[in-house]
């Protein structure tokens, strides 16, 4: 298989029974502060929006769509002419709100970080439905698209969430949160996001060159591009030593899991494999159907398992713009 990536076109959509997750995020934001789209937030004792962030006193996140589209959107997510709520930059989605405990993380050791997901009602919402495995999946990305963390924190009975993160490297971090509540008007899965700052000397990490293989932990992933009647049909192979694995064991209801990042405004795609999980071992390859969205490139990160182990590969790919 050849190791070159194409060029993509634009779109992303996700073809099989996980939606693509579609998310976009702002570059250069200020510490504490929403996107101007998304409107004011709120820390405690301060002035502002009213509402959840007001009644429960932690600072307010700016959220973001999981989906492609949200109804009566005439664009796709991060392009222009699309609604803040499509584009993932209001404050709040269908009267659900993310309020973090603290807009500052520290530095250079593990924390935990404490959040709360607020109801229409303006209170916490503590039942969430399973969704790929889990009730809740949270990401950490840095500005450069460097430190990327998946998490799946644990939620005490008053609704509070804790995501025990990584050290951290100074910087401006967005962070998001993938739920699916269980009661209320909202029918999909939602996903809530905010950026928080990490104090110190932050060193920009230039972003890798786009590249069609990667190795990790011994295993070399190949990524290979397909045009496939107006979408894409991305596949990854995986191979350990020149030869196939195909002792992949199921993660998240699937083989693999994959996350990517827009530079530049960290949108995020979110897609798992149509590869149906129909046994305890999968590979070597792993299928993702899609339509690109927003050109540019984007750093993907590839998970997967073996032998009760996580894998997670990096890669740089490039989405072409769009042919006049």
């Amino acid at each position: 298989m050849s190791a070159a990536v194409r060029s993509f076109s634009p779109g992303w959509a996700l073809a099989s029974c996980v939606p693509a997750l579609l998310v976009a995020g702002l570059v250069g934001l200020v510490a504490c502060g929403p996107s101007a789209q998304a409107g004011p937030a709120v820390a405690s004792g301060t002035s502002g929006t009213s509402g959840a962030a007001g009644k429960s006193g932690m600072f307010g996140m700016s959220g973001m769509d999981h989906g492609a589209m949200t109804a009566g959107s005439a664009a796709m997510p991060g392009m222009p002419g699309t609604p803040a709520t499509a584009r993932g930059l209001a404050a709040e989605q269908d009267g659900y709100r993310l309020d973090v405990s603290s807009a500052e993380l520290p530095a250079g050791r593990a924390t935990a970080c404490s959040f709360t997901i607020t109801g229409p009602d303006g209170g916490p919402v503590t039942d969430f439905a399973e969704h790929q495995s889990k009730k809740l999946h949270f990401y950490a990305i840095r500005s450069d698209l460097t430190g990327f963390q998946h998490l799946h924190p644990t939620m005490a009975a008053d609704g509070t969430w804790t995501a025990d993160l990584s050290a951290l490297a100074p910087g401006d971090w967005r962070l998001y949160t993938s739920f699916l509540p269980n009661t209320g008007p909202r029918a999909g899965e939602l996903v809530l996001s905010r950026t928080v700052t990490v104090p110190g000397a932050a060193s920009a990490v230039p972003l890798p060159a786009p590249a069609g293989s990667t190795t990790v932990d011994g295993y070399t992933v190949d990524l290979r591009s397909e045009p496939m009647a107006g979408a894409h049909r991305l596949t990854a192979t995986i191979s350990r030593d020149g030869r196939p694995v195909t002792d992949l064991q199921p993660y998240l209801d699937s083989y693999a899991h994959l996350t990517a990042f827009h530079q530049g405004d960290r949108a995020l795609a979110h897609l798992h494999p149509t590869d149906r999980v129909d046994g305890e071992h999968g590979g070597p390859t792993l299928t993702f159907m899609a339509l690109l969205g927003a050109p540019g490139n984007w750093r993907v990160f590839l998970q997967f398992q073996t032998a009760g182990h996580l894998h997670t590969a990096e890669l740089t790919l490039n989405v072409a713009e769009p042919e006049e």
